[in-house]
């Protein structure tokens, strides 16, 4: 009796450990594999030559576009017009297989299946049904797909594990290293402010100046790490890209010192709407806009375009503390990560209605 019960747990923890992995993925003979542990403990079987990679969403694209376009089958959206000439040339020309994640998902399986990628990559941050979404994923396809957890403070790790599985070791350590000059940069910043040096800042999206990204959402993530308090503060978070909506007897209530548009909102008129133009925050003149090329320099989504976001919004919030020249900085991380040649006359027409404000 005791055996039966012994080998009825064996069995029971074998069925259990076979279905935390997923389905497992069939290659044809000859492929070399081995067993890689994503960033949600699961064990998924790779080829050790991976040049096809499909990304699950925005945030992988960006995050992969950095590193190894030349390896994409297809992005999560197609890029608008205005972006062609910051990304490199084969994303434009790629099919779209839409997201997976977000309030409402648009990924096309078939689409993804015919792009005919060796992995599907979900990058970005920690959600709590990752590993039964990422199974689920790998069960419908029949593709390898892993789960590298990417929000700012593992990004670095990220570009690491992503060089390790594509064998780019050397680009992606290049990426992680500025990103690990970024993060070190903004947490010595962040220790040297005294608690009334704090500045409060709301962060907008969206076109209406009402849709926000409150405190502990991770678009937000950028004002946490250069030590600002997020004006709004809500107790449903939303981490979508229009984040919470207030109104307007919210937005006196919450008091920002310094108000961030979003590209394309209600910036250029909010002096001379009475609703906005008491609030302290216009009557003072600290509100500015957010670059939004080739990605919006703060989130939308939540990827390596933050990492540029430390290096504005720091500038332009403690510029005591982050004194460097904002063009200069921005024609350095446009060559890092599109390798695009941004010119002076480019980078000062996008800080226009942010850090060069005051200068005109």
């Amino acid at each position: 009796m005791r055996l039966r019960v012994t080998a009825l747990i064996l069995a029971l923890a074998l069925l259990l450990a076979l279905a935390a992995c997923g389905s497992p993925v069939k290659y044809g003979e000859g492929v070399e594999t081995y067993q890689f542990t994503d960033s949600a403990g699961r064990r998924v079987e790779l080829p050790r030559d991976i040049t096809r990679v499909a990304p699950s969403g925005q945030v992988a694209t960006m995050l992969l576009s950095i590193l190894c376009p030349e390896y994409m089958v297809c992005v999560s959206g197609t890029p608008s017009s205005s972006q062609y000439k910051y990304l490199p040339e084969n994303l434009l020309n790629l099919p779209t297989t839409g997201q997976l994640y977000g309030s409402k998902s648009t990924i096309n399986l078939e689409s993804l299946i015919d792009a005919a990628p060796q992995i599907i990559i979900d990058l970005g941050d920690r959600k709590d049904s990752i590993a039964s979404d990422m199974d689920s994923l790998q069960k419908t396809t029949g593709i390898a797909t892993v789960f590298v957890e990417a929000d700012l403070n593992h990004m670095s790790a990220a570009y690491r594990t992503l060089g390790e599985l594509f064998d780019l070791r050397a680009r992606a350590e290049t990426l992680a290293d500025f990103i690990d000059e970024t993060m070190s940069m903004a947490a010595g910043n962040s220790a040297k402010l005294a608690d009334g040096d704090v500045k409060t800042v709301m962060f907008t999206s969206g076109t209406s100046g009402l849709n926000t990204n409150a405190s502990g959402s991770v678009q937000a993530q950028v004002l946490d790490i250069l030590n600002i308090k997020n004006a709004v503060v809500v107790e449903d978070i939303s981490n979508a890209g229009g984040g919470n909506t207030i109104d307007m007897e919210q937005l006196y209530n919450f008091a920002p010192e310094i108000i961030i548009f979003a590209p394309a909102s209600i910036y250029g008129k909010v002096a001379d709407m009475a609703a906005w133009a008491q609030l302290p925050a216009i009557k003072t003149g600290d509100y500015y806009e957010i670059p939004g090329l080739p990605y919006n320099w703060m989130s939308g989504p939540p990827s390596v375009n933050m990492i540029l976001g430390v290096w504005w919004l720091g500038n332009l919030v403690y510029p005591a503390l982050y004194d460097y020249d904002m063009v200069e900085v921005a024609q350095k991380i446009y060559r890092l990560f599109w390798g695009y040649e941004l010119t002076g006359d480019e980078a000062r027409a996008m800080l226009a209605n942010s850090t060069l404000k005051d200068l005109q």
